[in-house]
């Protein structure tokens, strides 16, 4: 997820500096700079696309209020109507995020998380590395669902219930070892596990969005599709992490013995599972197989059929409309439960606790893909690397995923997909290259971000707990960005372009009618 926005009464000297740096770009590009003179909006969206990127990376104000600048920039600037820019802001891709979170906040309110998360570990627990490993697999698993930031925080306290019990029995740098690894491990298989579906992590959901407003002529990413790519990325990073975290980086010396009884003691407490978390549990169930499988899937020499061709109108039916119906059904089901707060399964205050500054980063990135294509900018980058055609793709992959990992360990994942990604078609359709082979691999390595606490939400929460060094953090994760931009190339490259019907030497029609380059 995107990072927490900056809060405090005074600004920090780097956002001071953002902030004059930013207005100053603007200008100048507006004042010295001329594109293209046949396409003058092509500056001016140049100008906004400097402002927001500046202000985005520096945080000079809160990541919400810079994607609000096309609803103030676009119109005074001559670049898209306010009547036109608007509904840019609110789609089936955001829906889809919305549905998928009320869902998440159903699962919070009855405590469905904790089970699954408990029951996950109690079977995979046993020495110390395996309870890393069934915490691992059971905040990958939730991640894949709700926000990374909430599963972290529910994670963290079930583990330091153990480390307290092993500190009470062994000396306190005896059980170092294992409890950086534990916390390591639950804050990076938050980022990896979001990696596998669309709604697991807001990068994913970007890409899809500025995907289909660069490249209308496409067929669109559907949940199923991304699913048979991600969900092998994201167990291949679990286990390689795991070992890494427990075998070569924090081995728990052999006389440490985890007891199974904090575990059991919390599963045991939480009781019989009431009649709202079975509802939940069973609307959970459903989406993900309705999502999954609304499109046919190709396994190879099999396909599977969607399900939405049975229906009258399948081409009307997305995967928000799937969301949106589901967390709709939870309204409907009256709660049972003795004493609770809610009249219905899904919580009446759902909607004040959606994150609406996320929805609006969403909003800003799709406006900004939106202003590249329709002022040209796009082609104009885009005709900047038409020298890099020979360059081979695997070469190129490689060189994106080490960059934006990188990047993204001091800036929001989200917003620095939203900035790249429009820039990234634009080189592609220059190469003669499916936009695909480079908008992919950049949006899975904003995910992928191990070094710092403040990388991601994970890495500062489990960094809070006040048992991890930053040292410890930043060795263990530059080797995993490493590895994760070598595994990244190879899973998307060798199965990646199966999966999406990728041909990694074709130029598909739809890319040159999307951009322009037809033209």
């Amino acid at each position: 997820m995107a990072k927490e926005e900056t809060t405090g009464a005074n600004r920090s000297i780097g956002q001071n500096v953002g902030l004059l740096l930013g207005v100053m770009l603007f200008m100048a590009i507006l004042l010295s700079l001329d594109l293209d003179p046949e396409r003058p909006a092509a500056t001016r969206m140049g100008a906004v696309a400097a402002l927001m990127a500046v202000w985005w990376i520096t945080d000079a104000i809160p990541l919400f209020a810079t994607a609000l600048l096309p609803m103030v920039l676009f119109p005074l600037m001559g670049i898209l109507p306010g009547g036109k820019t608007a509904p840019i802001y609110v789609n089936s891709t955001i829906f889809l995020f919305i549905g998928g979170f009320m869902i998440a906040l159903a699962m919070e309110t009855w405590a469905l998380h904790r089970r699954i998360a408990l029951f996950i570990i109690r079977i995979i627990g046993g020495g110390p590395s395996r309870i890393v490993l069934g915490f691992m697999a059971a905040a990958a698993f939730l991640s894949m669902w709700i926000s990374n930031t909430a599963t972290a925080i529910m994670m963290m306290p079930i583990g330091l219930a153990i480390v307290t019990q092993l500190e009470s029995r062994f000396e306190a740098k005896e059980v170092r070892r294992f409890t950086t690894a534990l916390m390591l491990g639950i804050a990076y298989a938050c980022s990896v596990g979001g990696v596998a579906t669309l709604v697991g992590t807001p990068p994913n959901l970007s890409f899809a969005r500025i995907f289909q407003i660069t490249f209308p002529d496409a067929p669109p990413v559907a949940f199923g599709t991304w699913f048979l790519m991600g969900f092998p990325l994201s167990v291949t990073m679990l286990l390689v992490i795991w070992v890494l975290i427990t075998r070569v980086f924090f081995r728990t010396p052999a006389h440490v013995r985890v007891g199974s009884g904090v575990i059991e003691k919390a599963y045991a407490r939480l009781g019989a599972a009431g009649f709202e978390e079975k509802v939940v549990l069973v609307v959970f169930f459903l989406t993900a197989l309705l999502w999954v499988f609304r499109t046919p899937l190709q396994l190879g020499i099999l396909t599977i059929p969607g399900w939405s061709s049975l229906l009258p109108h399948p081409k009307m039916i997305d995967d928000g409309t799937v969301a949106m119906t589901m967390a709709t059904l939870l309204f409907l089901v009256p709660a049972r439960s003795p004493g609770a707060d809610s009249v219905s399964v899904m919580p009446a205050d759902v909607v004040r606790r959606l994150p609406w500054n996320i929805v609006l980063l969403f909003g800003g990135g799709f406006a900004l893909a939106k202003g590249f294509q329709v002022t040209g900018l796009s082609e104009i980058i885009g005709g900047r690397f038409r020298g890099l055609g020979d360059v081979p793709p695997v070469v190129v992959i490689l060189i994106i995923c080490l960059a934006i990992t990188f990047l993204t360990e001091l800036t929001s994942n989200t917003a620095t997909t939203e900035m790249i990604l429009p820039v990234l078609a634009s080189v592609a359709v220059a190469m003669r290259m499916d936009p695909l082979l480079l908008m992919i691999p950049a949006t899975l390595s904003a995910s992928h971000a191990f070094m710092m606490p403040v990388a991601t939400p994970p890495n500062a929460i489990v960094f809070g707990s006040q048992r991890l060094r930053i040292a410890d953090m930043a060795r263990a994760g530059f080797l995993i960005n490493l590895l994760g931009v070598v595994i990244i190339t190879t899973v998307f490259y060798f199965i990646g372009t199966m999966i999406f019907g990728i041909d990694p030497h074709a130029f598909p029609k739809w890319a040159a009618v999307g951009s322009g380059a037809a033209h």
